[in-house]
């Protein structure tokens, strides 16, 4: 397996969707994990990988605006995305390891990191957690300098070209959501695409719980986004609850409280912070959702699915959210969540559910059924496992 982060600790949703998929399966199956890490000090979280009985090699990846990275997105015909991820230490250590052992399957997570990987002579499964160049796409839409939009396009279009071509070169692609497959199959007819959602640890997030571990709910509103920081659609959704969500919220309901959890969320967000709007980054995020009243999500760029929206359900914390924002997820509005796509539409519904206790209650036990009767992670690791077994028997 290939990826972009050392899926430990659980700080974003890749690894926290890599991480559960690993103990799920290590168990079953021999795996060799290579991974990036940004720091040195990254490396004492390799025997949490290991207990699992997986050997873990991690090459060290160079900072993103390194002057590397902009000359070779600038002069070859590679995006900045794959630029940035490029390794000849990991090259080398990947082709060692593929010409003296024999695998049965190459599982790459997501598609930058596939330039690393040598010619191959076992099956490629290129697993995309979202469809890359249709997030870049939004935020170049939305890109507020006009005189760089031509290069930032250009750089989208290399993305669009490298991310579809190794789709069709890997043996299965697996998407997040049925969604996300058929933009897949719109743009590369034919591609043989399976569906492996993100999930959730029901168990881990049983609001039961809340109690023992000193997280039982605040006994003033509070408004709670999460997602890490370094997002850009998490940056761009925590602007708008901020500026156009949270003033109408704040208005009718003068005792309440913002939250932006996340990490990355004090470097970015920082300034947000007063008297009734915390911005951190928490050891336990279940002290986020097992305390907070809604969780408000203006969400409004594309692709994959949302690991807050499962950690919310699961934890009984209802969600407000955008069409977009609850996309890939099998969740009813007025029954699993409420769905709005205006702003006056998004704060209206998170102050109904401050204020409205039945239909709090009716969100929160749907939401909590729905997960874990179609989300977790239990059942969807042995979709994985059954493609691995399907591809092994074509080694």
């Amino acid at each position: 397996m290939l990826t972009p982060y050392l899926p430990y600790p659980l700080l974003s949703g890749g690894q926290t969707r890599t991480y559960n998929l690993l103990k799920k399966i290590s168990p079953y199956h021999q795996i060799t994990l290579f991974s990036f890490i940004r720091r040195k000090d990254e490396e004492k979280y390799i025997p949490e990988l290991e207990k699992m009985g997986i050997k873990v090699f991690v090459v060290k990846r160079r900072a993103a605006w390194q002057i590397d990275n902009i000359i070779l997105a600038g002069l070859s015909w590679f995006p900045f995305l794959v630029s940035i991820y490029l390794s000849r230490s990991l090259k080398k250590i990947l082709s060692d390891h593929l010409e003296k052992y024999s695998y049965d399957v190459v599982h790459a997570e997501p598609f930058y990191v596939v330039p690393n990987l040598p010619k191959l002579n076992v099956p490629l499964l290129l697993v995309d957690q979202t469809i890359e160049f249709m997030v870049y796409q939004h935020f170049v839409e939305d890109f507020r300098y006009f005189f760089l939009k031509p290069f930032l396009y250009f750089d989208v279009f290399k993305m669009r070209y490298w991310e579809t071509k190794y789709w069709q070169q890997a043996e299965r692609v697996v998407a997040m959501s049925e969604d996300d497959k058929a933009i897949m199959q719109k743009i590369v007819p034919n591609l043989r695409v399976d569906v492996v959602p993100n999930g959730v640890d029901s168990s881990f997030f049983d609001p039961s719980q809340a109690k023992k571990l000193g997280f039982e709910k605040s006994p003033e509103p509070i408004v709670l986004y999460v997602g890490s920081c370094t997002w850009l659609q998490n940056r761009e959704a925590i602007e708008i609850l901020y500026q156009k969500v949270w003033p109408i919220i704040s208005k009718k309901v003068p005792n309440a409280k913002l939250w932006i959890i996340g990490k990355s969320a004090n470097l970015f967000f920082g300034r947000l912070r007063s008297n009734n709007i915390r911005v951190d980054e928490v050891v336990d995020i279940r002290e986020a959702y097992f305390k907070a009243t809604v969780m408000v999500a203006p969400i409004y760029g594309g692709g994959g699915t949302r690991y807050k929206n499962f950690e919310a359900f699961a934890s009984g914390l209802p969600v407000v959210t955008t069409s977009i924002g609850i996309g890939g997820i099998d969740a009813k509005d007025g029954k699993d969540v409420l769905i709005r796509d205006d702003l006056t539409g998004l704060a209206e519904m998170a102050i109904k559910l401050i204020e409205d206790k039945d239909l709090y209650q009716k969100i929160s036990m749907n939401a909590q059924k729905l997960v874990r009767d179609r989300y977790d992670w239990d059942s969807i690791s042995q979709k994985l496992v059954t493609i691995y077994e399907e591809l092994g028997e074509k080694k």
